[in-house]
C-alpha cells in the first residue's frame, strides 16, 4: 500500500478554508496550533493554492484589522506570514516608536537575530489574543532573513516598530505568544489602553503599575 502523502491534508484544509469568502477565521490562544514549532516551508502547496492562501492572509489581516499574520494564526501549520503597515499615527508617536509604513510583504520561513544590544519597550497585542495588551521589550532592531512569496532570498535589518512586527510573527512560528515575553503587570484590556495608556511610551503605565522598563 502506497504511503499517503503528508502534503495532500494540508492542502485540502486550505481549499476548505478557502471555500468561503472573507476574512478567515482567526485561531485564539489556547489551540495547539499556536503552540508547535511550525517546519520549515518547502513547497507544500501548488503555485495558485499558495497565491490564494497569501491573499487569504492579507485580507483576513486587513479586516481584523492588525499589521502582520501568521498561517498558524488560522488554522494552518506553514511557516508563512505577511505584514503590512500603513502607520497611521500621530507625528509623536511615531517618533517614539519608530512607527514608519510597511508595504504588504510576505515571510516565507522567516528567522530573526538581534542586530545589536538596544531595546526597546511597548504596549503589544495580538490577533489571537483579542481584548488584551501588554508591554514587550524586544531587540531594537533586528536582522530578517527568509524568502519572499516568488522564493527570492531576503536578507534585511528591520528597526523600529517593523523590527518588532517582524519578531511577533516570526514568534507565532515557533510556537511563541506575544505573552511570553511580555511584563505580566502591564497587562491591559484594550478599555484600559483607550482610557490610560495612550501615551507613546509605557513609561507613564510602568510607574503607575509597578513593572520596570528596560534601561
Amino acid at each position: 500500500m502506497a504511503t499517503p502523502s503528508p502534503r495532500k491534508p494540508l492542502a485540502d484544509l486550505i481549499e476548505e478554508l478557502l471555500a468561503t469568502d472573507g476574512p478567515l477565521p482567526i485561531v485564539a490562544a489556547g489551540d495547539p496550533v499556536l503552540r508547535t514549532t511550525i517546519e520549515p516551508y518547502d513547497g507544500h502547496l501548488d503555485a495558485a493554492l499558495f497565491s490564494r492562501f497569501v491573499q487569504a492572509l492579507r485580507i483576513t489581516m486587513h479586516a481584523a484589522p492588525g499589521v502582520g499574520l501568521a498561517a498558524p494564526q488560522v488554522g494552518v501549520p506553514l511557516r508563512i506570514a505577511v505584514i503590512e503597515d500603513p502607520a497611521p499615527v500621530p507625528e509623536e508617536v511615531r517618533l517614539a516608536r519608530g512607527r514608519v509604513p510597511q508595504p504588504f510583504r510576505v515571510l516565507v520561513n522567516p528567522s530573526y537575530q538581534a542586530a545589536g544590544p538596544e531595546r526597546a519597550a511597548f504596549f503589544e497585542g495580538c490577533l489571537s489574543v483579542p481584548g488584551w495588551q501588554a508591554v514587550v521589550a524586544r531587540p531594537a532592531a533586528v536582522r530578517l532573513t527568509c524568502e519572499d512569496e516568488l522564493g527570492r532570498p531576503v536578507d534585511e535589518v528591520f528597526t523600529g516598530w517593523p523590527a518588532r512586527i517582524v519578531q511577533h510573527e516570526t514568534d507565532h512560528l515557533d510556537g511563541t505568544l506575544y505573552l511570553d515575553r511580555a511584563e505580566l503587570r502591564s497587562l491591559s484590556s484594550n478599555q484600559a489602553m483607550a482610557e490610560r495608556w495612550t501615551q507613546p511610551t509605557p513609561d507613564q503605565a510602568a510607574a503607575s503599575l509597578g513593572f520596570e522598563m528596560p534601561s
